[in-house]
């Protein structure tokens, strides 16, 4: 279903004096053919305002873009059925390169259908293979073991916190600088949710221009998602730090500590709405390990 923005600058004035500006706002809304008194209602729903006296929209303008979760539009409920299921993980094959540098995966035959034909019954025959891959491979989810040697490991995760979790999606492929902010999540209430961070970058998966200049999470925003009890934290791109600070890592640093799942290398979150999905990404219980490939998926 396509999705409606509009653009507009604006002009507000209040009831017991002054006033605000915005140039080049943009702003969900529900439809293309809202009007330009809908739009300012929505405008003020938005930003929270208080005893506004009048509302000047100049240029405005309806264009065709995926929402970006503006307050004041009504979202689907979390608790309605599911409509459909996005698959958000990549696919794992033999070979794959997820993060340069890192072992790739190697599938070889343990039992192969041939030689199993000798073991079953005739018209009866299998195949039995082994992975070899490092935990880093596809889209994987880091429990706190993956930093701290005290921490959880993959089989102290509670799926409570892993299936089904409320999905905040903030769609991000046109910020202008790598580093997300905190100031991105302040107009909204996230705690127990997944917060995802779609910035576009898994359209790199697989090639040399994945590994570098990819955007990351910053250390300030990394600590307001703490603050905020957030659930889970999932990003679409080679990592949620930044890789090329000469090894420091606060965002996994502090997202861990507080015991914070942390998912990368998703993909296809520009599928999702806003608000509204419901996610999912469990690994296996394994005992003794950090990191492990997920299916993650959103039902919307």
């Amino acid at each position: 279903m396509t999705e409606y923005r509009a653009h507009f600058d604006a002009s507000v004035s209040f009831v017991n004096g002054g006033g605000l500006t915005a140039e080049g706002f943009r702003l969900d809304v529900p439809s293309a053919s809202i009007g330009e008194a809908e739009v300012a209602e929505l405008f003020v729903r938005h930003l929270g305002l208080a005893l506004v006296g009048a509302v000047e929209l100049r240029g405005l303008r309806i264009v065709a873009e995926p929402h970006r979760g503006s307050r004041g539009m009504a979202t689907p409920s979390p608790d309605a059925p599911a409509r459909r299921v996005v698959d958000l993980s990549h696919r794992i094959r033999a070979g794959l390169v997820t993060y340069p540098g890192l072992p790739e995966p190697v599938i070889t035959p343990h039992l192969t259908r041939e030689d199993s034909r000798a073991r079953y019954a005739p018209g009866t025959e299998f195949a039995m293979d082994v992975i070899t891959m490092i935990g880093n491979t596809g889209t994987y989810i880091d429990s706190p073991y993956h930093r701290y040697a005290d921490g959880g490991d993959l089989a102290s995760l509670d799926l409570a916190t892993l299936v089904g979790l409320p999905a905040e999606v903030f769609h991000l492929e046109d910020a202008a600088e790598r580093g997300i902010p905190a100031s991105v999540f302040f107009d909204r209430d996230l705690a127990g949710t997944a917060v995802l961070l779609h910035t576009g970058w898994d359209t790199r998966f697989g090639t040399p221009a994945y590994a570098s200049g990819a955007p990351y999470l910053t250390e300030a925003a990394a600590q307001h998602l703490a603050d905020a009890g957030v659930t889970l934290v999932g990003i679409d791109s080679l990592n949620i730090d930044d890789t090329e600070s000469g090894g420091s890592r606060p965002a996994h640093s502090i997202l861990l500590a507080h015991g914070i799942h942390v998912v990368e290398h998703l993909t296809r979150l520009g599928d999702l709405p806003a608000r509204g999905a419901r996610f999912t990404a469990a690994p296996p219980a394994v005992e003794g390990f950090g990191t492990f490939p997920v299916r993650a998926f959103a039902e919307v």
